[in-house]
């Protein structure tokens, strides 16, 4: 409601006032806050005395129906001569229903302005609403201004006149003129004056006739704009309207400037539009085509060194690629080369390492047998304290041995592992009746107290 035609009008369908004057006194004295200009009109529709000492009549209005604000369209009459006494006397029944009727309708009037706002304050927070009379808030997606504005003017004209239009496209000016430019047509341009008597008559009747319509779809690109908006505005200066309704002819010229073919201004018929267009269109034909024969010249000529640029590139292309491949082979064979020369030394040195581990733990293994042969000491010789011992291997080979005894399990183990017999670290000592294992857990034990003497027959068990 920023706007203060449409306060007007909304002041006008609410109360009644037809004067546009009288409204606008009223608001202004108000401070244009609508609903206390409506609240003191309506409390005080039945006096006689104004504050602003103003006679004024309203006529008994029977309808609150409210004209969409969007058409700009705002109509006003002229204060008639204060009324007699009498007259005002007749009148009086009439007033008081007027001012009753005018009460309802005004909070109805407000309250529906007010959820609106509430409504469009609420859009305009998510980005979801569009400004009215060609304003617009800021979209989902980013739009320079020219383009939203164009896009609320072609909205707002179909919305008013139907389907039936020029194709305005929605796009800034500049961007319509290039668009007139690359497609060899003339720019129709078409100044919108939402206030001007005569431009609902001339959208419906001239601009929006079938005929008229498809000639210039055909042979125009159109671009229209409302002179309530920023960009619309620019352009009747520039174009130097004074008459509305105002249409132009215009071209792209050199230096970013545009040449004004042809004007059209005050309402005309469809017909007289048409000639004008026609005769604009046939004067401009020749400069249409030879600038089309041009463009295709230079795409020609484009296309050419294209397809030359494009014979020479394959050409150095494949030459490249014979290069790269040589290269590529090369280099495979350099690599397989030197990769076999690396498996080559990686298979040596690994046999040189086993060998060389291998004989090392040769040499630990001999040490360790002779280091736990000398930790068992001499062999006994045969007596009541001495145990006769006997190992069985798993390959069937049998040892025999004397110890005293008192000596441990643990001597058996190294005993064992003296007589190098076995390839595997892991195994145990066991007696079969009865079936003893002789692990970890007995190596402390003596032979006596482990029940060994003075004799034992052991075979050895391989662990997994």
């Amino acid at each position: 409601m920023s706007d203060v035609a449409d306060k007007i009008a909304y002041f006008q369908a609410i109360t009644g006032v037809e004067d546009t004057d009288l409204c606008t006194e009223i608001l202004a004295a108000h401070g244009w806050d609508l609903e206390l200009a409506i609240s003191t009109f309506t409390s005080s529709n039945s006096s006689e005395n104004h504050h602003s000492a103003t006679d004024y009549t309203s006529e008994p209005t029977t309808s609150t129906n409210l004209q969409p604000a969007e058409t700009g369209i705002v109509t006003g009459g002229t204060a008639g001569q204060p009324p007699g006494l009498a007259w005002k006397i007749i009148t009086l029944p009439f007033s008081i229903i007027s001012g009753s009727l005018g009460l309802i309708s005004g909070a109805l009037g407000f309250g529906v302005w007010a959820a609106g706002g509430v409504l469009s304050y609420s859009l305009r927070m998510i980005g979801l609403n569009s400004g009215r009379n060609g304003e617009s808030t800021s979209p989902l997606v980013s739009v320079s201004a020219s383009a939203s504005e164009a896009m609320n003017f072609v909205n707002i004209f179909e919305r008013d006149f139907g389907s039936i239009r020029p194709n305005f496209i929605a796009e800034g000016f500049m961007d319509a003129l290039q668009r007139s430019r690359h497609e060899f047509k003339l720019l129709f341009v078409y100044l919108h004056s939402p206030e001007h008597p005569d431009t609902p008559m001339f959208c419906e009747r001239t601009l929006c006739n079938e005929a008229l319509v498809a000639f210039i779809n055909e042979n125009f690109v159109s671009w229209g704009g409302s002179i309530r908006a920023s960009e619309g505005f620019k352009m009747s200066n520039s174009l130097k309207a004074s008459r509305f309704p105002f249409c132009a002819v215009v071209m792209a010229a050199t230096n970013q400037r545009i040449a004004l073919l042809q004007q059209v201004e005050g309402p005309k018929s469809p017909e007289e539009l048409l000639t004008a267009l026609q005769r604009v269109l046939e004067e401009s034909a020749p400069v249409l085509f030879s600038a089309r024969l041009e463009a295709e010249e230079r795409r020609t000529n484009i296309r050419l060194r294209e397809e030359q640029d494009a014979a020479y590139r394959a050409a150095l292309e494949a030459d490249q690629a014979r290069e790269r491949q040589r290269k590529e082979e090369q280099e495979r064979q350099e690599r397989e080369a030197a990769e076999a020369e690396r498996k080559r030394k990686e298979e040596e040195e690994a046999r040189e390492r086993a060998a060389r581990e291998a004989t090392e733990r040769e040499a630990a293994l001999a040490k360790m047998r002779e280091e736990k042969l000398l930790s068992l000491g001499p062999e006994p010789e045969k007596g009541p304290d001495v145990t006769q011992v006997l190992v069985r291997f798993p390959t069937g080979e049998r040892k025999e041995r004397r110890f005293h005894c008192t000596t441990t399990i643990q001597s058996l183990y190294d005993y064992v592992d003296s007589l190098g017999c076995l390839e595997v670290e892991r195994y145990s000592l066991v007696s079969n009746f009865p079936r003893t294992v002789y692990g970890s857990e007995k190596l402390a034990l003596s032979l006596k107290d482990a029940g060994l003497h003075p004799q034992a027959s052991l075979f050895v068990e391989l662990n997994s």
